[in-house]
Formats: structure tokens, C-alpha cells, sequence
């Protein structure tokens, strides 16, 4: 090999990357040069002929390129978090580190979204983070052009725990978190209609048998119960002035929001038709609804009314029932009373009469005055019921999705929350007793009184 070899693989090594090969070769080109030199007599280094000239320069060009290589892979080691795929090094982007970083909290997410509504183009890589994250989970991730990302998880936490604090009828069902490549819950559950003989557990029996007696077969009889997720959207307008301030704008939306959605969804538990919606107690089939009193004037409540309304709920139930009434009806509750002998006794009211604070119960279980109950005398004014009879089903966070052109003209911009939940009654129909023929069911109510 020649020293002009030498030169040209160390020059290939250094365009490659490789500096430790480079090195080698220029080391090699010296040693070759020493040796040509020493063949033909020279005893120092001098620029006699143009063979030394060519060698000199191609030496200097050489360092140059070896140094610029040095500094070029220092430089990369002092970078962050680095990818090595042969010779060719990916540093860590700011734009990645930022993805990486959560919101400080849910009015700076809101601005975000705002933002990137009115310039997708510069949308907060942390948006499209949270976009990404959603279509690998499958969830319904929304459509970022159109302003619609994922809530970041622990603000959609804040906003459903508020709801279940301030709910005094959705935290009393048995809920069911959907996974993430479902949109639907089917659950097998005994069809039992009746308690008599034969039909327990819709058809299983047991029989007393004397020596040798025949045995006959039983089974059980089965039904599928399917809930399919429906979605819940909520609407609120955020001015410009209110936009600015991040803080504010957090507070206002998670408050709204979560007395909103519970708002929605606590009367569609109580109301709800079942289409579009969750189905409610007092649509469903295994209501038990107690009529009025013969005789009972309108827009009354008495005493035999709450005690026949007692005696149809499933004594299962009962150490998990509630009252649920309209506060219209709480005038009625507190003249209630009982006949003894020539007098009577409050119902509803201390023995020290009204100077008293009402008891809050009626025969042990509390009384809780919702909206979503009807006024007095229609039915639905006073429900006793047991939640756990309840089944709900519910999917990941919320989704927020936000539009600048709804409200143009008065510099207001649109969010819009999406929830998708469903429910029914863990019940379909009512259940006749083992003696009597007075249905019973965790779902009570008092007919209309007209």
C-alpha cells in the first residue's frame, strides 16, 4: 500500500463516521511517507518536488476533517437522550420534552384547545400528545382540526368525583367502567318473575321426596340484559376576558360542567325514556306504583300511603332504600300523622313538635328531596328506591371540544364536554310473592293523586 492509499480510506473513513478507522489510516499514511522517504535517501522533510508538496497538503486537509469530525460527535454526546442507529444520532426534540410535560391544570388545557382551534397549525404538542395517546387506548379521540381533544385524565377525574360528591342519586348505583375496545355491556341474569313454586330463579324447585320417590329435572332460566353506551354533551361559552385567565377559566368550566352532567345524568336515572338516554325507574317495567287512598283528596300525602308503599318494597332492599321526594311535598310530611286513641302522633316530626328538627327518616331510612322528582300529587313525587338495583355503565374521560365561530359576534368561544354513559334497571319486571299477590320491587312509587 502507498501512502496515497492510506490517505483516501482515511478520507472514506471520516465521511462515514468512523473517527477511530480514521485515525488508523492517517497513521498508517505517516509510517508509508517515513518509509518511501527513507528508500530514496532524504534525511529531513523537505519541499523539493511536488510529491512532498501533494503529501503535505493532503495531510493538512486530512487533520482538518479528523478535527471537525471530533467536535461534530462531542457535540452530539452533550446533547439529550440520544438514538443511535449506526453512525446517524436523533437527539431528543423540545417539542417532545414538551409533549411529555402535563397541563398545570384544566383552564390551561381549555386555552390550548382554543388555540389550536383557531391555529392548528401551532396546536400544543401536548394536545396531539394526548391524540395519539387516545387512538392507542381505541378511544373515540375526537377530530383536532375541529377542536376536539381528550381531557387530560386527572382534571376528568376532579370534574367526575365532584359529580359523585354533589350526587345524591348517581353515587348510590352500581357502576361499571367499559374497556376500551367495547361501546356496549351485556350481563346474563336470572329472569325470575314470581317466587311461587317452580319458579324461583325462573325455574329451578326442590322437592321433599319419600323413600324412592322420582326426582324431576329443574333448571334455571336465564336472560341477557345490554347496555349500550349513549353519549352526554354539555355546552358553555367562554368570553375572551375569561379566556385570559387560565385560573378562572379552570374553576368556572369544572364546576359547570360537573353540576351539569350530574344534573343530566341523575334525572335520566329517575326520568330517563331509555332512548337516546339511560332508562329510569319510573319508566321502567318493574316499577310498583301504589295508588291513592280511597277517598284521598289531591295533591295530598297520608300516613297509609307511605305504609303501602313500604310493605311493596322488596325486603332485600330495604336496608338500602331511600326516600326520594319533591320538596313540594314537604308541607304534607310534616302534618302527617298517626290516630291514637282520641289523638295522634307526628310522623315526621320530634316529639317536641315544631320547635324540633324533623327526623329526616321515615320508618329508619332517610329522605332526600331531589329536583328530578314531579310535584306534588303526580307520580314520581315520592319514589322509594334501592340504587344498587341500578346498573350503570360508563367509558373513559371527558371530551372537550371547543369552536370560535359559534358565537363570533360577541368574541365568545364554545366548549362542549362529551360523556358517554348508560343505565337501566338491574330489574325487568316486578316480582311476585311466595303468598300474596302484591308485587314487590326495589323500585317504589306513589300514583297520582288528582
Amino acid at each position: 500500500m502507498m501512502w496515497q492509499e492510506a490517505i483516501a480510506l482515511a478520507r472514506a473513513a471520516i465521511e462515514s463516521g468512523d473517527l477511530a478507522a480514521a485515525q488508523d489510516y492517517k497513521q498508517r499514511a505517516q509510517m508509508l511517507k517515513e518509509l518511501d522517504m527513507m528508500g530514496v535517501g532524504h534525511g529531513e522533510k523537505e519541499y523539493e518536488d511536488e510529491d512532498e508538496k501533494m503529501y503535505a497538503e493532503e495531510m493538512k486537509a486530512m487533520r482538518n476533517e479528523l478535527e471537525a469530525l471530533k467536535a461534530f460527535r462531542s457535540q452530539l454526546e452533550n446533547e439529550p437522550a440520544v438514538k443511535s442507529a449506526g453512525h446517524l444520532v436523533v437527539t431528543e426534540d423540545e417539542t417532545d420534552k414538551m409533549a411529555d410535560a402535563p397541563f398545570k391544570s384544566l383552564g390551561e388545557q381549555l386555552f390550548a384547545v382554543a388555540e389550536a382551534c383557531m391555529r392548528p397549525n401551532r396546536a400544543d404538542p401536548r394536545l396531539m400528545a394526548q391524540v395519539k395517546r387516545a387512538k392507542a387506548l381505541g378511544l373515540s379521540e375526537g377530530v383536532p382540526s375541529d377542536g376536539g381533544f381528550l381531557v387530560q385524565p386527572e382534571f376528568t377525574a376532579e370534574i367526575l368525583s365532584r359529580m359523585n360528591e354533589m350526587g345524591t342519586v348517581m353515587n348510590r348505583t352500581r357502576r361499571i367502567q367499559i374497556g376500551a375496545n367495547s361501546n356496549s355491556l351485556v350481563m346474563n341474569s336470572i329472569d325470575e318473575t314470581s317466587r311461587a313454586t317452580g319458579s324461583r330463579w325462573g325455574g329451578i324447585q326442590g322437592y321433599w321426596l319419600a323413600e324412592a320417590g322420582t326426582k324431576l329435572a329443574t333448571k334455571p332460566k336465564f336472560r341477557q340484559m345490554t347496555l349500550q353506551l349513549k353519549k352526554l354533551a354539555g355546552v358553555a361559552y367562554a368570553t375572551d376576558e375569561l379566556l385570559a385567565d387560565t385560573t378562572a377559566l379552570g374553576n368556572i368550566m369544572t364546576q359547570g360542567f360537573s353540576e351539569e352532567l350530574m344534573f343530566l345524568i341523575e334525572d335520566s336515572i329517575i326520568n330517563g325514556t331509555g332512548a337516546g338516554q339511560p332508562l329510569g325507574i319510573l319508566q321502567s317495567p318493574a316499577l310498583v306504583t301504589v295508588a291513592k287512598e280511597t277517598g284521598q283528596a289531591a295533591n295530598t300525602l297520608v300516613t297509609n300511603n307511605i305504609f303501602k308503599m313500604w310493605s311493596r318494597m322488596w325486603s332485600r332492599s330495604r336496608a338500602n332504600a331511600v326516600w326520594y321526594i319533591n320538596q313540594d311535598i314537604e308541607p304534607q310530611l310534616l302534618a302527617l300523622d298517626m290516630p291514637v286513641g282520641t289523638g295522634g302522633m307526628p310522623v315526621y316530626l320530634p316529639a317536641n313538635g315544631i320547635s324540633g328538627a324533623p327526623f329526616g327518616t321515615l320508618l329508619g331510612r332517610p329522605i332526600v328531596p331531589i329536583e328530578y322528582s314531579a310535584t306534588l300529587g303526580t307520580v314520581g313525587d315520592v319514589i322509594l328506591a334501592d340504587l344498587s338495583q341500578y346498573i350503570m355503565i360508563e367509558k373513559g374521560g371527558l371530551q372537550a371540544e371547543t369552536s370560535i365561530h359559534v358565537q363570533f359576534l360577541t368574541d365568545e368561544t364554545a366548549y362542549r364536554f362529551v360523556y358517554r354513559v348508560d343505565g337501566q334497571p338491574a330489574w325487568h319486571d316486578t316480582l311476585t310473592p311466595f303468598k300474596g299477590s302484591a308485587t314487590q320491587s326495589p323500585f317504589v312509587a306513589l300514583a297520582t293523586r288528582a
